[in-house]
């Protein structure tokens, strides 16, 4: 697919112009063709095939119709002192060939002056308590200048839609909550991870590790699949728990299902607190802990169950939608993964209008 380049956003904004409807000199008014949708998907660049995930279900959202706008941006606000913003990989002529051929009409690469004219903002976007937490407490300040510059490129691309990848879940709820908050209008749509064969989520400073260290990142994602595992076991047996009768008969019963274990205290069993989140903890724990003793070893920076509509530890009563999240450094290297996981009711995390920037 063609696919222009533009480094300034001002050409995406040619005014709509319509002819008039009818004739026999009536006073309708002149009848101007609906604009086609527009979807906007933001990158900081280094594009991968999650990026094209996110172009690709963009280009479904607004249909062949439709038009598709990728940004590519590194933006410096969200980069503290001592990260990698001087390193992180520019590779916009290989974006440009990714974008086209996943279905984007538009790449925009605008210059930092575009931006930010005349320099860093006075006026930010604050990420408020929820960008405190997680992300927030390991990158003071990230988030503020995360949604300053994804408010900044809504504003510029103008579009219906804008998509994002669940990977920076954190992020993503920010994103949700700014739209809601200052009424942006436009549609936010959550996309699933994308992984690579062995587990690891995609992400552009994967291209930082060495074959040692990837090994050792491994841990991220076989974190989360143990913890989804023991999330599955412990719901399983909640089930069970329920349909078993009330009665002195309840052991029977469980023990007839083959729970032996919970047999014994069938009581305790039916009260548990549904999936049990301090279990799901423990057994993504356990794989962490194994890491940090491998060579090269893994630093672990946070291991949470939050719920996702505030990025809060979930209680042990909880039951609902919520994020089992990791971050951590391998070598010089930071990432973060996570899950979403539902306690005892029905899943509504990672619906189609609930779900920053790709990285």
């Amino acid at each position: 697919m063609s696919v222009r380049l533009l480094r300034t956003a001002e050409r995406l904004h040619t005014p709509a112009t319509g002819t008039g409807a009818g004739g026999g000199g009536g006073d309708a008014p002149a009848r101007v063709p609906a604009a086609p949708r527009r979807a906007v998907v933001m990158t900081m660049g280094a594009l991968h095939e999650g990026h094209a995930t996110l172009i690709r279900t963009a280009r479904e959202r607004v249909g062949p119709g439709g038009e598709v706008v990728v940004t590519v941006f590194v933006n410096p606000l969200q980069f503290g002192a001592g990260e990698d913003l001087d390193r992180y990989p520019r590779t916009l002529d290989a974006d440009v060939e990714l974008a086209g051929r996943a279905g984007a009409d538009i790449v925009l690469a605008p210059s930092a002056d575009e931006v930010y004219p005349g320099g860093a903002p006075r006026v930010r976007v604050s990420a408020g308590p929820m960008g405190e937490r997680l992300e927030g407490a390991s990158r003071p300040g990230h988030f503020d200048g995360m949604l300053t510059v994804v408010a900044k490129l809504l504003h510029l691309t103008r579009p219906d839609v804008a998509l994002y990848g669940q990977k920076d879940a954190q992020q993503l709820a920010l994103i949700r909550r700014m739209s809601r908050d200052l009424n942006f209008g436009v549609d936010i749509v959550g996309v699933p991870t994308v992984r690579e064969a062995d587990g690891l989520a995609m992400s552009s400073r994967n291209r930082y590790l060495s074959p040692a260290e990837r090994r050792t990142a491994l841990a991220l994602s076989q974190a989360l699949f143990a913890g989804r595992d023991r999330h599955a076991a412990q719901e399983a047996l909640r089930a069970r728990a329920e349909l078993a009768p009330a009665t002195h008969a309840r052991a029977e019963a469980l023990g007839a299902l083959g729970e032996s274990r919970a047999a014994a205290d069938a009581h305790a069993v039916a009260q548990v607190a549904p999936g049990a989140p301090a279990a799901v903890r423990a057994a993504a724990g356990i794989v962490l802990d194994a890491a940090t003793r491998l060579r090269p070893p893994l630093t672990l920076d946070y291991l949470a169950l939050v719920d996702p509509s505030d990025f809060t530890e979930v209680p042990d009563t909880y039951t609902g939608d919520a994020v089992l999240a990791v971050a951590a450094r391998v070598g010089t290297t930071r990432l973060i993964d996570n899950l979403p996981l539902t306690f005892g009711t029905p899943a509504s995390f990672g619906g189609p209008d609930t779900q920053g920037a790709a990285s």
